[in-house]
């Protein structure tokens, strides 16, 4: 297996993302994992041996351009089809990697997927798919913001989507897959939630009706679907929530010696919560629906954050995930239906 990495894309890249590539390619090495860093490969080269990274599974692939944060995707694209995060692509388009991971701009990292690798055969739009904590592990979210606006069959397709994702990738038997809106109850939504609610009750998914945003984080709903435009609410809600929970449990811990004191007690449990709400804990978000694996990582991905990207990466591969949505949708839409115009 081969996962493509774009080294030179994100806040701390290269560095980081080297670094990262080096503790993923430890934990995969007995796997037969390579892990091909694609950028300017002086650049790349230079830091592999201020790391003193000289590991057999880790390649270099060259790539002239380099897509800078602040651009517009779709510029970048036509005007650098040479940069790091196209060139991962291209590599699994053509068959030479088995899943790219991009912690750079994420608006081209989508925009290279879809137009690289297309659609899926019957996936009308792809979603992004966000991991989030819960009681019980990992759940996850879809769209957290590939479609700000959504059709009643995209949701249907995304909890479709979302279902083969968790079944074959995080491992949950016969995901519950719920439809967020504003109450549980069929009368409580918009005109959207109410056409989609009818439509995810035909899908082959174990769909429990409609949830709210607090049963996301109970562990009550494997998968929870809606627009990208709300979802990416969510997930920025999230992060600043637990961002600002850490802080603020941090600054009270250190306001006097006894509670000083009580923070050595708890420093173990605090390590685990800590580690619940960091970003660098979940890696980054599958893009499903396009023709082959590809991970947004987090703008800020350290080197764990990567190492947990590249991981992700590799599990979407191994468990066939995109093989299995194929069939899924084969069997949903025959061959000779084509779906409705996006």
């Amino acid at each position: 297996m081969k996962i493509a990495v774009d080294a030179m894309g994100g806040d701390y890249a290269p560095a980081a993302i080297i670094a990262g590539a080096g503790l993923a390619a430890r934990q995969l090495a007995d796997q037969g994992t390579e892990i091909i860093l694609v950028g300017i490969e002086d650049v790349v080269r230079a830091e592999l041996e201020r790391q003193s990274l000289r590991l057999p599974n880790i390649s270099i692939h060259h790539a002239p351009e380099v897509v800078e944060m602040d651009e517009s995707p779709r510029v970048a694209l036509r005007q650098k089809a040479n940069s790091s995060v196209t060139v991962s692509v291209d590599l699994v388009r053509d068959g030479l990697a088995d899943a790219a991971i991009s912690a750079g701009n994420s608006g081209a990292m989508m925009a290279a997927a879809t137009m690289r690798l297309r659609c899926l055969p019957g996936v009308q739009r792809p979603a992004i798919a966000v991991a989030m904590p819960t009681p019980i592990g990992k759940r996850i979210v879809l769209d957290a913001g590939a479609n700000v606006d959504c059709k009643p069959e995209h949701l249907a397709d995304f909890a479709l989507m979302g279902s083969v994702f968790a079944e074959h990738a995080l491992e949950i038997e016969r995901p519950r897959v719920g439809l967020l809106s504003i109450g549980t109850e069929d009368s409580k939504g918009n005109e959207l939630t109410y056409a989609a609610t009818e439509l995810c009750r035909k899908m082959p998914v174990n769909f429990i009706g409609n949830v709210e945003g607090n049963q996301i984080y109970q562990g009550e709903v494997d998968v929870t679907v809606c627009d990208g435009f709300v979802g990416n609410v969510v997930l920025k809600v999230t992060e600043g929530v637990g961002q600002e929970l850490m802080d603020d449990l941090k600054a009270t811990l250190k306001s006097s010696l006894w509670t000083k004191l009580g923070a050595l007690i708890l420093k173990p449990a605090l390590k685990r919560m800590g580690a619940k709400y960091d970003y660098a804990e979940y890696g980054g978000a599958l893009l499903l629906g396009v023709n082959g694996v590809c991970i947004v990582a987090h703008g800020k991905s350290d080197a764990r954050a990567t190492a947990a990207a590249i991981m992700l990466g590799a599990k979407s591969a191994r468990g066939r995930v995109l093989e299995r949505m194929v069939e899924s949708f084969q069997k949903l839409r025959p061959a000779t239906e084509t779906p409705s115009a996006t």
